[in-house]
């Protein structure tokens, strides 16, 4: 229905943007600075490393649960997202991990190369959560729409299991680097 709104009355835009609540670009705002920062190479320790996709898990999940935790296909919801996420997760968990990637054993840091994927998965989280709040608003019964609902967790399944397996890709070197100290 949003795109058809968008489509027919592009002017209700306006009244979408306005009726937002402040909130929201607040922390749209922060989600920017967040995937910014990812642009750029950087140091980070192990945790901060973890934190990234532990917190865009959560957002996801977060998601899923106020647009349809009411529904009673809820369990296949999260069944949904859950196997969604498996899938990035595996994949690209399973591959070597980035060029330009190096771990420090001694410092427990990372050096990490910029890249533009983070911001792009962060808004795409933000996006499909914003885009969901409005259906949801202009159509309230779409809440218990089991195709709906599939579609919306699948996606942000899809989001939450890159940023893992991304994680987890790069977490591997850290894992390898540890052994090789042990055995050393």
């Amino acid at each position: 229905m949003l795109v058809t709104l968008l489509l027919q009355r592009p002017q209700a835009i306006v009244s979408i943007v306005q009726n937002t609540p402040g909130w929201v670009w607040g922390l749209l705002a922060a989600l920017l600075v967040l995937g910014l920062s990812q642009v750029r190479a950087r140091q980070v320790t192990l945790g901060r490393m973890v934190l990234m996709p532990v917190a865009m898990a959560v957002l996801s999940l977060w998601g899923t649960l106020s647009a349809f935790g009411e529904s009673p296909g809820l369990p296949w919801v999260l069944l949904a997202w859950a196997v969604s996420a498996s899938v990035p997760l595996v994949a690209i968990g399973s591959r070597p991990p980035p060029a330009g990637l190096r771990y420090d054993p001694h410092s427990r840091r990372f050096d990490v190369p910029g890249s533009w994927l983070p911001l792009a998965l962060i808004l795409g989280i933000f996006l499909v959560k914003y885009g969901v709040g409005i259906e949801l608003a202009l159509q309230p019964s779409l809440a218990r729409d089991g195709g709906f609902a599939l579609a919306v967790a699948t996606a942000y399944g899809l989001f939450s299991g890159t940023f893992a397996g991304r994680a987890l890709r790069q977490n591997r070197l850290a894992l390898r680097r540890h052994g090789a100290l042990a055995t050393a």
